[in-house]
Order: structure tokens, then sequence, then C-alpha cells
């Protein structure tokens, strides 16, 4: 999907989400929820940051290495039973999964949640091919029956509340349906029974891969991926090249980090580690095993020293639910497949392109909120500086922008200029302060005073009132006597001549 493709520029797209209520009220009340599990669930903890930290060291360890444990795990995988395929673009993963479609004659696909298949646009291919693709988290569900996109990494439906899930879920019921939680799980919960049965692929997505044992694990809540993964014949996983960590050691880690900072859990209500497929002695699981190992676009964050951290991401949405740009707005004013922070960051980044997301790195108010929720302590507000920065450097700066801040840095950068600037506001916003205030919406004050006023500039700056209070003190030693006005001076120069000195300040 593209930024322009999708209604517009940002700008446009966050108009049209502020003026949904339904979905301003939705994102808000999940959004908190999750912030305020994250929060409590950390605070138990105990020592998150220690924790964080540890996160941290095991993927940039894991991302540094990236070539040796990726060979690893590909080693230990196909000696387990599993073929293992490298996409190297969007467009070679999705051939790879439309020839294993097409081999196994399968007109049905079930999945587990997958961002990287939303990425590819995978569903639209199965289509393509006469394949049925069947959502069976209960968020994706929903979305693919609203024939939408995510509009949240973990809770695809955020945007959605009960009552509009309740017509979608209707629709399909050819009922109405209570919109009662309890009845809405229940009824996708035996609609897709049928579907798990008769599917004869299953596709997930991958939260980390085991270098040491070529084993493939899963997060999840609803018990949705253990039946994709142990029904149907034949699976497929969608696998982002970056998703490798060394052992199960690390995944230990990794199983506190992600959990907590998703959903406020502890640990999910299940995580299942695949280690290739069915063997002879084994219940149930699939005959034949694929890993499309993809990467479109990921390499090239490899060595880039303002990028390279990006790769750390573990998918938890933590930053999305700090983020007070997309509790606003949500996630399809992002206009990709990842939204908030790190879809700000990591959309053009897989891209290259410029010119096409050259305002999603706007959609920020640098806060540093992200960096502050990140389990592994991404630094996703530089991250957006550099875009900007990158976003001027190659030209597709806003001119009119540009013009503005080389007047600013021209009248900052010279005192004179900014006095005289500051007169000239004082007198010039006379004609627009309405009690206290300027509420006009033209020019760059549009956007800002359409929600809020802009506070006027006061009557005596602090430079004016300071210059007032000096001359008041030096009028006030003339008055006292030669002994006193010395030794105050002396105790001022003093004074100063202290704060020359070495040492630590405990000020």
């Amino acid at each position: 999907m593209s930024a322009k493709t999708a209604a517009g520029t940002v700008k446009e797209r966050a108009e049209l989400a502020l003026n949904d209520e339904f979905l301003r009220k939705a994102v808000k009340f999940t959004t908190e929820r999750l912030r305020n599990g994250k929060k409590n669930a950390s605070a138990e903890h105990g020592n998150w940051d220690e924790w964080r930290e540890r996160g941290r060291q095991i993927r940039l360890h894991t991302i540094a290495h990236l070539d040796y444990y990726l060979n690893l795990f590909v080693e230990n995988a196909r000696a387990n039973g599993v073929h293992v395929h490298f996409a190297d673009t969007g467009a070679d993963a999705v051939k790879i999964a439309l020839e294993v479609a097409r081999r196994k004659q399968a007109k049905t696909v079930v999945k587990s949640k997958s961002m990287v298949s939303e990425e590819l646009h995978l569903n639209h291919a199965l289509e393509g091919i006469g394949v049925e693709a069947i959502e069976t988290d209960l968020g994706e569900y929903i979305i693919q029956l609203a024939g939408e996109t995510p509009s949240h990494i973990v809770i695809p439906a955020i945007h959605k509340n009960r009552y509009q899930i309740a017509d979608l879920l209707s629709e399909v019921a050819g009922e109405k349906l209570e919109a009662d939680t309890t009845v809405l799980a229940g009824f996708v919960r035996k609609k897709l029974r049928e579907n798990f049965l008769e599917a004869d692929i299953g596709m997930t997505g991958c939260n980390f891969a085991i270098a040491e044992t070529g084993s493939m694990v899963l997060f999840e809540n609803e018990g949705n991926a253990r039946m994709v993964t142990t029904l149907p014949k034949t699976q497929i996983t969608l696998m982002g090249m970056e998703r490798i960590i060394p052992s199960f050691r690390d995944l230990e880690v990794m199983a506190t980090l992600l959990p907590r900072s998703a959903t406020g859990q502890r640990m999910t209500m299940y995580m299942s580690a695949i280690t290739g497929p069915r063997r002879t002695e084994d219940a149930d699981g699939p005959d034949e095993m694929h890993i499309i190992i993809v990467d479109n676009g990921r390499s090239l964050q490899l060595g880039d020293p303002e990028f390279q951290e990006l790769l750390n991401c573990i998918r938890c949405g933590a930053c999305l639910n700090a983020c007070p740009v997309y509790r606003h707005i949500g996630g399809h004013a992002y206009g990709g497949t990842y939204s908030g922070p790190i879809g700000a960051v990591l959309t053009p980044a897989l891209n290259k392109n410029v010119a096409e997301w050259d305002d999603i790195a706007n959609a920020s108010s640098l806060c540093g909120a992200c960096y502050e929720a990140c389990p592994v302590k991404i630094p996703l507000h530089d991250m957006l500086i550099y875009l900007r920065r990158r976003k001027v450097e190659k030209g597709h700066g806003n001119k009119l922008e540009g013009a503005g801040m080389k007047g600013f840095a021209a009248v900052m950068g010279n005192a004179k200029r900014f006095r005289a600037a500051l007169k000239m506001g004082q007198l010039g916003q006379k004609l627009v302060v309405r009690d206290g205030g300027i509420r006009t919406k033209l020019g760059p004050l549009k956007g800002w005073n359409s929600y809020r006023v802009t506070p006027s500039l006061p009557k005596h700056t602090f430079r004016q009132s300071f210059a007032t209070l000096d001359q008041e003190i030096r009028e006030g030693l003339k008055e006292m006597s030669p002994d006193i006005r010395a030794r105050m001076e002396a105790a001022v120069k003093n004074r100063g001549n202290a704060g020359q000195g070495g040492g630590h300040g405990h000020g």
C-alpha cells in the first residue's frame, strides 16, 4: 500500500481519524488499558530496566552476527526436516508461497496472525490463484471481514468497538448477534473449527527463531496458532530475517519482555516451539513444513549506524500504546502495514523511498515515550529525526518550511534582530489577540488553532523585565554606603571566581 494511495497524506488521513468518534474512543480505551497493564506488569517484575538492557544486548549481539546465526538456524532446521527458502524481496516470498500452494493443490489456507503476510499482501495473492485464505486470530478475522488492514501490531481491530464487530459478525451468521464479547468470540470459535479441520495449508508468522535448535516459536492467547500448526498437513511459516535469537536461554528473556510489554501479561496463554514436521511417533502436526525467510529491505539496515537497531524490534506494540499521536489517530493514518512510531521509521527504512514516504516521519511529537516503552530500548525518536534530516537532504523538504527555518536562524543568531522581532511581534499581535490568546486559523496557525489557542506574547518579555530589574539594582547600590557597596561587589566577584574552579558541582 502506498502512502499516497491510502487516501492522501498523513495529515489528510489523520484528519479523517480525528473526525471518527468511534475510532478515537475505541483506540483510546484499548491503548490506555494496554499501557496500564504494561506499567503494572513491569512494576511487579521489580528489575524491569535490567531485563530491558539484557534484551537489548541479546538483540544487538544477534543482529551484529546475523549471518552466523541465520546459517546456524537454517542448518539445524533443515536437519529437522524443514524446507527452508530465502526470499530477497516481497515478490520472491509470495512466489514461493504460491508455488507450495499450487503443488499441494490447496483450496484453503488457515492463518494465524502474521504481520509479514500483511506486509506481502499475501492474502490477495492467494485469492488470485483461487485459494481462500482464512484469518483465525479473532482481531485479524474481524478486519478481514471488514476488508481492512491491521490498525495495531498486537490488536489488529483496536479501532473497532463491540457494536461494530457485532454488525460484521451478524452478516456472517445471518442473524443479529448480541454485542457481547463472549457471544461474539463463541460464534467465531464455532465458525473456525470447521476451517481448521478442512484446511489444506496452515500458515503462521514467527515471533522468534532459535538458532541452536532450528525451532520456530509462536506467542499467542487464543490457541488458534496451535490449531493452524497441528491440523493441516502442510505448514508455511513466514519469518522476517531478523527474528533470530541464539538460544532457548535467550528466549527466557524475550518471553519475559514481550508479553508484559504487549498486553501486560506475565506470559502469553500459549507459547509453542515447533521443531520440524511431524515425526513417526507424533500424534499430530504437519507432514511437510516450509519456512520462508524474508528480507524485503531488512538487510539494507545492516551496517547503517542510524538504523541498524531498528532490526532489534520484537513487535510488541508498546511504542504504539505510548505514542500520543497514535492514541489519537489509530494505525490506518500511517498508510502502511506497520503503524505508530515503529511504523513511522520501519516503513520508509525498508522501502528506502523517501519521495513516497516523505511525510510519515512527521507523525510524531518526538517526545521519546516510544523509547521509554520499548523493551529493547530502540531509540525511535532519534531515528525519526534522522528520517526528517534525510528527507531534507534528498530535496523533499517543504520549501516554505525551509525558508521559515532560515529566517528563524537569522533572527535567533543575532541579539539585535531578536529584540527587534520581539517588539514587532508585540505590536503585530494586537491585530489577532482576543481574550489573551491568538485564535485565528490562518497560515501556519491553522492546524494548531483548530484544536487549541496560541498564547500571546506578554506585554513585557523576560529580557525587558530583567533589564528593568538590573537598573533597579544599580540604582539601589548607588544609595548604599561605600563600605556596604564595596563588600557586596567583592562578594559578587568572589562568587564568580569560585565558579571557575575544577571538581564536581553539587548544585
